[in-house]
């Protein structure tokens, strides 16, 4: 879109305040000019200057003068000083309307681009969330559209010059077209010097614009990434990094102001040569009938003199258009529709699964990926089942669970529920209807009633208690400074692994979802909060059709079916038994997992040795170091009491040494000893 059809858009969408604003800004021209206009010769007038000096001028300075004829001529100065105040009073009357009619064309169009903004954000899918940095999402959010709207700014206040300029133009044509012929040609050869001006602006802002955007996107890269910047000590690095975006995004500002700066002394020295100018025209155009008119050339110099000022103005706010006329081209592709992608819209009311979803020979690719993430996927999961996916690592697991919500739509074959094919449905239905709990949760920066009740406002606190006690997190929660209104910091870093994950299943409890979707979800824990949390998910799926993303197998036995999955395809579907009896893909799977975890516990088992062998050396060697240390700084008062700290000195090294022994013994019997 270009900065004109921006400026048409906003015209269509707001067509009384630019009406109303076009009507403000031609009121304002017009009693900005005629007070202007008055003063002069009501001054000469009050002055009891002759007539004489305007005869020959034009007849609007003579009408000009009649407007006190009908009055005595006791109250005639009288009348002419109140016409000039109300003259003066409705040209700052106007220009007050005008101010608060643009400020609020422009207030509505900057609330009406960001809400735009947010829409599009939160209803486009999530495919165009891997394509746009959070950073740059941010920067159009914020920085473009405030530039967006400091060019509508710009727009309007050139129209308001533009239509002012034109009022004091008409009424210097009407007291000399010659002279203001001239003034014209004069002026326009400062007109053609800003030209340059603006077109550098133009190219400075382009410029400020894309350094914006990588100084924004990289903070809040670097923020986000927080832990990863200390944990490899890249601090310096950084700042480095940043520090050169915030001096080139300076050094484009700084260079964009010099380029404004010279606008003022241009327009100044045009327009001081232009009235020069004016004086030694007008002395040889009217010089023989100089004395006559003077009054005229001193109207005519004093509207030209007032009028000089809009012209500079007129020119700063091109500049300053230009300027930001790039964050409108920035703003309009943000906002564009056409080329970003959006889930079709049902119109069908999701009820709940009365009997299965189908996967009808499913296919899906990622846009831009060369291979399919997933290859003729055909799966019934029935009302009430737990269905688990197991595989490697980019088997599709991931993939095609997320197609049950439509976070993304199969690109060939469909997914029904009940035969009626899930894009018939509302989205908001069908996704308030299911409950995600993947290993990575989400938490907002709040409170802890906040995180579980959002999506579920309409909840009680009984309905609040209840799921936090069946998640197994009432007890954490209560023991927490503020209980359910404590504030847990950014993404819950106030709370371990296993409580940001049972905060998450409470929250799912809440809204008791018809479909539930585990993602991993005690892959990431120890072994003591993977217990309370896999004990808070049995209370989750119970009677509740279920989809399990599973890293460790022993905690899928029970699932009613189990789908195995190898680069994008099912291989195997069955019961734990059925496939561990099959000897497939899943057995080998098991087998190797089983094995890992033997030698995970076997590993545990000697660590916790190892810890009691040195918990039991440590305590056989403090006393005797204390005894020593005793005797080393000789504060005991007798030889008695010296002899038997020597004596206690001596059973402890004969404790530890028998110690040592038996541990020695000990690692050579099970070194001797053949594997069960």
């Amino acid at each position: 879109m270009t900065p004109r059809s921006f400026i048409v858009g906003i015209i269509k969408k707001y067509p009384l305040l630019v009406f109303l604003a076009l009507i403000a800004s031609f009121s304002g021209a017009l009693f900005n000019s005629v007070s202007v206009a008055l003063i002069v010769p009501i001054v000469l007038k009050l002055l009891n200057f002759s007539d004489a000096t305007l005869e020959g001028g034009p007849p609007i300075l003579s009408r000009i003068l009649a407007i006190a004829d009908p009055f005595p001529e006791k109250w005639q100065g009288l009348v002419l000083v109140s016409v000039i105040l109300v003259a003066m009073g409705l040209k700052n009357l106007t220009a007050y309307i005008t101010t608060y009619i643009n400020g609020m064309l422009s207030r509505r169009a900057t609330t009406g681009l960001q809400v735009s903004a947010l829409r599009l954000l939160l209803t486009v899918d999530l495919d165009f969330f891997t394509k746009f940095k959070i950073g740059d999402i941010t920067n159009r959010f914020g920085t473009e559209i405030s530039r967006t709207t400091t060019a509508l700014t710009s727009a309007i206040g050139l129209a308001s010059t533009s239509i002012t300029i034109f009022g004091f133009v008409l009424l210097l044509l009407s007291i000399s077209w010659q002279l203001t012929i001239v003034a014209i040609i004069s002026l326009s050869v400062a007109a053609l010097l800003n030209q340059i001006s603006i077109y550098r602006a133009k190219q400075y802002g382009s410029i400020l614009s894309d350094k914006s955007a990588a100084q924004t996107s990289r903070l809040i890269e670097v923020l986000r990434g927080i832990r990863l910047v200390k944990t490899v000590a890249e601090e310096e690095e950084e700042i480095a990094t940043i520090s050169g975006l915030i001096h080139e995004r300076s050094r484009a500002s700084f260079f964009s102001q010099l380029n404004f700066a010279l606008v003022s002394p241009i327009n100044e020295m045009a327009g001081i040569t232009s009235l020069l100018i004016i004086i030694l025209w007008g002395r040889t155009f009217f010089a023989e009938s100089l004395d006559s008119l003077s009054g005229v050339l001193l109207t005519y110099l004093v509207l030209l003199f007032r009028l000089l000022p809009f012209v500079a103005q007129l020119n700063r706010t091109r500049g300053q258009f230009a300027n930001c006329a790039a964050s409108i081209n920035v703003v309009s592709a943000f906002l564009d529709t056409s080329d970003k992608p959006f889930m079709r819209q049902g119109d069908r009311e999701y009820t709940g699964i009365k009997r299965r979803i189908r996967f009808e020979r499913v296919n899906f690719g990622y846009p831009g990926a060369t291979e399919p993430a997933l290859n003729d996927i055909s799966l019934d999961i029935e009302r009430g089942e737990t269905v688990a996916l197991v595989g490697t690592s980019g088997a599709g697991k991931s993939t095609l669970a997320d197609l049950v919500p439509r976070f993304y739509d199969p690109t060939d074959g469909r997914i029904t529920v009940d035969g009626v094919d899930l894009r018939d449905f509302s989205m908001r239905s069908v996704r308030r209807a299911m409950g995600v709990v993947s290993q990575d949760t989400f938490l907002f920066n709040s409170s802890v009633r906040y995180n579980l009740m959002y999506g579920s406002e309409n909840k009680t606190e009984a309905d609040l208690i209840d799921a936090a006690k069946r998640a197994n997190a009432y007890e954490f929660i209560v023991n927490m400074s503020e209980g359910f209104d404590t504030e847990i910091g950014e993404r819950g870093v106030m709370l371990s692994g296993g409580q940001r994950q049972r905060l998450a299943i409470a929250r799912a409890l809440l809204r008791d979802p018809d479909v539930l979707i585990l993602d991993e979800a005690t892959s990431a824990l120890d072994t003591v909060s993977e217990r309370l949390v896999q004990q808070a998910i049995e209370e989750l799926c119970h009677d509740r059709t279920t989809l399990v993303i599973a890293h460790r197998l022993s905690t899928i036995r029970n699932a009613n079916k189990i789908v195995v999955m190898e680069k994008g395809c099912i291989v195997e579907v069955g019961s734990h038994n059925q496939l561990i009896a099959k000897g497939g893909a899943y057995a080998k799977l098991y087998d190797a997992q089983f094995s890992q975890e033997n030698k995970d516990a076997l590993q545990r088992a000697r660590v916790e040795t190892l810890m009691d062998m040195s918990y039991e050396v440590r305590t056989r060697l403090n006393p005797m170091i204390g005894f020593l240390n005793l005797l080393v700084d000789d504060d005991v008062e007798s030889g008695e009491e010296r002899q038997e700290l020597i004596d206690e000195s001596y059973d402890a090294s004969v404790r530890l040494l028998r110690t040592l022994q038996f541990m020695e013994n000990s690692a050579k019997e099970a070194a001797s000893t053949p594997p069960a």
